[in-house]
């Protein structure tokens, strides 16, 4: 009994299967026990050995689902095979602007950066970060962000102006515009233009919701103007309109007219849009008059005013009694092919006949209709019974 086991250890030993052999083999041999001198031993020794080394040839089993390369890691790989050793960062926004997926371009953008040898520039940086605008990715438009802001890049004026435009357009964003205004400020190289002083006094005056709101940020639009003249950036038509129109909406009115009074210095001419800024702020200040001068002035040039310059110039007038001026400014509106609302002829019709003019006013409401296409029956019902009921009392 020595001698069979001494020999079944040795046969299995020797001819031991690999571990990827089913438990089988060994668990089937056991119970005979054979010795491998006899015959039966000795073919079934050789047997379980031709099956063992059968099956060690056997390539182990392949995944049923093999992962397979996206299209878009595919047009990655591509595009960084394209990229050849030593490439600069010409060849990086070229590769950058050939994408039409934002998340690939990112991708790219990352991946070039992580090279030895190799940093972005400002080019780079405000051709990614257009892309992530342009992609709807603004997250990703957000951290390019910061990571200029950080220092990541050189500065340049095209990259801060795309930057300030960005977070001028995203309310929670709005004090970050004016970081990037102060490092132009603060930098040598890098000094705000005509076209950072726009974005940023656009973005104030769309706050300018009430007058209390006015006057907080009226401080900083001061400020953006004497930098500006400081700095010797010389101001346009449209940006000088918009200093009017804060002086005006804060009834600064004496600030807005000097102003108005400097675009000649700056070679630029007052518009409509000049004109019906300063005659709205003097009309809400009281100064009725004044502001009917700038009315007739902007006229005497063939300029013609906006509908809410009429719709103020003419309540203004009647509420100073003076029918003739709004009955005057009324048919001029009209005759521009523009229609007052309901509160502007109640206001007209109504002075007219607590002064005594009903008969006046009933006249006046029967040729605005024939002129004003717009007044719909409606709204002239309103009216004739408004005049109905003033002129009984």
């Amino acid at each position: 009994m020595g001698f069979l086991a001494a020999s079944l250890r040795k046969s299995t030993r020797l001819c031991r299967p690999p571990l990827s052999i089913p438990l089988r083999f060994s668990l089937w041999v056991h119970p005979f026990l054979l010795p491998y001198s006899s015959s039966i031993g000795s073919g079934f020794h050789q047997s379980i050995c031709s099956v063992a080394n059968a099956e060690s040839l056997i390539p182990p089993p392949q995944s049923p689902n093999p992962k397979t390369p996206t299209p878009l890691q595919m047009q990655f790989e591509s595009w960084i095979h394209m990229l050849k050793p030593g490439f600069s960062p010409s060849d990086v926004v070229e590769a950058l602007r050939a994408q039409s997926d934002p998340d690939l371009a990112l991708d790219i953008f990352r991946w070039t950066g992580q090279q030895r040898g190799y940093r972005h520039n400002h080019v780079t940086y405000l051709v990614m970060i257009k892309i992530s605008i342009f992609g709807n990715r603004y997250r990703h438009a957000e951290t390019l962000i910061e990571e200029v802001i950080a220092g990541a890049c050189s500065a340049s004026v095209p990259l801060y102006n795309t930057i300030i435009r960005f977070c001028c357009g995203r309310k929670f964003l709005f004090n970050r515009a004016f970081d990037v205004y102060k490092k132009m400020v603060n930098s040598e190289d890098c000094k705000p233009s005509l076209e950072t002083y726009t974005l940023l006094l656009n973005s104030l005056l769309r706050r300018f919701n009430n007058l209390n709101v006015c006057y907080i940020y009226l401080h900083t639009v001061r400020s953006l103007t004497k930098q500006m003249k400081v700095s010797g950036v010389i101001p346009d038509t449209f940006v000088l309109n918009m200093i009017i129109k804060a002086y005006s909406k804060c009834l600064e009115v004496d600030e807005a007219i000097r102003v108005f009074r400097e675009m000649g210095l700056y070679g630029c001419q007052p518009n409509a849009y000049t004109y019906g800024y300063i005659a709205k702020g003097l009309c809400e200040k009281g100064r009725v008059s004044q502001g009917l001068g700038f009315y007739r002035e902007m006229r005497s040039k063939d300029l013609v005013p906006s509908s809410s310059t009429y719709i103020i110039l003419i309540c203004s007038l009647s509420l100073e009694r003076r029918f003739e001026d709004a009955t005057k400014i009324l048919f001029d509106m009209l005759g521009n092919s523009m229609s007052p609302d309901l509160l502007t002829y109640k206001t007209l019709l109504e002075g007219l006949c607590r002064e005594g003019k009903g008969i006046d006013a009933y006249e006046q409401l029967e040729e605005w209709r024939k002129k004003d296409a717009f007044m719909g029956e409606k709204t002239y019902k309103t009216l004739a019974k408004g005049l109905h009921f003033l002129s009984q009392e």
